[in-house]
């Protein structure tokens, strides 16, 4: 595609995110719940590369899964897919009360108790329910700052929109390819701070390799390099929906740092437990997992790329 084409296909992009933010906060609740359950119905109908690439995951989390079970899962996960971008249109609209009042977090103690006592804490993440509504929470009902980071997205119009979102429930948001990145996050871990990172998918070179559901997948070093740099406590968190407008949360018991071993075998121990938390929360709630790109080293081109 020619750069003008990119540029048009970008605007078109952040002006729709723009008409989302703008527009979707506005209605009435349920008319915005049953546009977005209509929109993934739709989207799921057409079977585009997205739905198809889900269903291909789920089939490695949901492996006697047949043919039907899969479309099923991958229904609902569209559906919850949507769910995450209507909450997310109307989070800033939303009050204190009404933020704590949507999500429901087990063994909270596990961060509260860290901070409390001035130990830096990692939430380490996957792409599971609705991140951006646990942020929110964190900011407003624990009332703890935190700071995460952003991919570059492009156009640099549409990156900005995410981090104005994203600072504006409270966050401290750093570019994700910034050199200076993972200083300002150590820092802020050496200092009692709370950082929180989405950390399920990482195929850059500095990918760690993890056993991902019988299959190796990369996922980023960036938890256990923190945890182990500044002392922090790790902890992974997943979240999921349960029919209800209330989302769950579960903190999972930390993972440690091993007392031998070289930094690169520490890393991959602790991020290798990370996955395995992860896989936990995912195999109990598959349709919850919003992961519509490749991510199994397998399923890569064989040039090692995610088109």
């Amino acid at each position: 595609m020619s750069g003008t084409g990119i540029d048009l296909r970008g605007r078109l992009t952040d002006g729709l995110y723009g008409l989302g933010w703008g527009v979707v906060k506005k209605l009435p609740e349920p008319a915005a719940a049953a546009l977005f359950r209509t929109l993934a119905d739709q989207v799921w109908k057409r079977r585009g590369k997205s739905v198809l690439r889900l269903e291909s995951n789920l089939a490695r989390v949901v492996p006697d899964a047949d043919a039907a079970r899969l479309a099923e899962l991958s229904k609902a996960g569209m559906r919850s897919y949507m769910r995450y971008w209507m909450e997310s249109f109307r989070l800033p609209t939303w009050s204190p009360q009404r933020i704590k009042a949507s999500i429901n977090v087990r063994d909270v103690h596990r961060i509260t108790e860290a901070l409390d006592s001035g130990q830096g804490v990692v939430a380490a993440l996957p792409h599971l329910g609705n991140w951006d509504l646990a942020g929110a929470w964190a900011t407003t009902d624990l009332k703890v700052p935190f700071t995460t980071v952003a991919e570059r997205l492009k156009p640099e119009s549409l990156y900005d929109r995410f981090v104005a979102y994203r600072q504006g429930l409270g966050m401290e948001v750093l570019p994700h390819n910034g050199g200076s990145a993972f200083g300002t996050l150590a820092r802020r871990l050496r200092a009692g701070g709370l950082v929180c990172l989405v950390a399920d998918r990482d195929l850059s070179a500095s990918g760690v390799e993890v056993d991902f559901f019988g299959d190796t997948a990369r996922m980023p070093a960036g938890p256990a390099l923190l945890a182990q740099q500044t002392g922090a406590l790790l902890l992974p968190v997943t979240l999921w929906f349960d029919g209800t407008p209330v989302m769950q949360g579960q903190v999972h018991p930390p993972v440690a740092v091993p007392e031998t071993g070289t930094r690169i075998e520490k890393t991959s121990a602790m991020t290798q437990a990370l996955a395995d938390a992860f896989a936990t929360g995912i195999a109990e709630h598959p349709e919850d997992w919003h992961m519509l790109q490749r991510l199994w080293l397998s399923d890569l081109d064989p040039q090692g790329e995610a088109p």
